[in-house]
């Protein structure tokens, strides 16, 4: 359903922007008109991608989840496990260079999608090596009650100087 309902939006999009096209023909030169046309094309487009993101991920039943490192001198990640409930939506192993991405202050968007309205447990199990160049194993819950609002959650990573360990929490945005 959805994905017609897509496909007819396209369908328009297209036959609005040849009418926008045989309307302006006759005005204007032929590069200002693809100019004119192009534009309005990328407009469009952001409009259906707005449209398809509303109609896959209502807001009353979104939840996003992010990931961020703060420094990263005890722990190395390697990989991170998601479950909402007891099932697994996402499993994500790093490359170094993603790493590197989030040691300079990037945030990855581990898990977008739906859940229904109520109470849920959000868990996630980082895998990598810790202090000692050990293999470190931790996890981090969390439970949600999600409500009629789009819901995010950022999983941090952070140093505790004090511990001289790798601190894990889960934080509701």
């Amino acid at each position: 359903m959805k994905k017609l309902i897509i496909q007819s939006l396209i369908s328009l999009t297209i036959f609005a922007s040849v009418s926008v096209f045989a309307q302006t023909q006759s005005t204007a030169p032929i590069a200002k008109q693809i100019e004119d046309l192009k534009k309005e094309i990328i407009a469009l487009n952001r409009d259906l991608f707005i449209l398809e993101e509303d109609l896959l991920f209502p807001s009353s039943t979104q939840l996003a989840v992010y990931l961020s490192i703060d420094v990263g001198t005890y722990f190395q990640l390697d990989s991170v496990e998601l479950k909402i409930g007891d099932k697994t939506v996402t499993h994500y192993l790093y490359t170094q260079k993603q790493i590197d991405a989030l040691h300079r202050g990037g945030v990855q968007k581990l898990y977008i999608g739906n859940i229904a309205q109520g109470e849920h447990e959000i868990s996630a199990f980082f895998h990598g090596l810790g202090p000692e160049k050990r293999p470190y194993k931790r996890g981090v819950v969390l439970s949600v009650d999600k409500d009629e609002d789009p819901k995010a959650i950022e999983l941090q990573i952070r140093d505790s100087n004090l511990k001289l360990q790798p601190k894990f929490e889960a934080v509701e945005l």
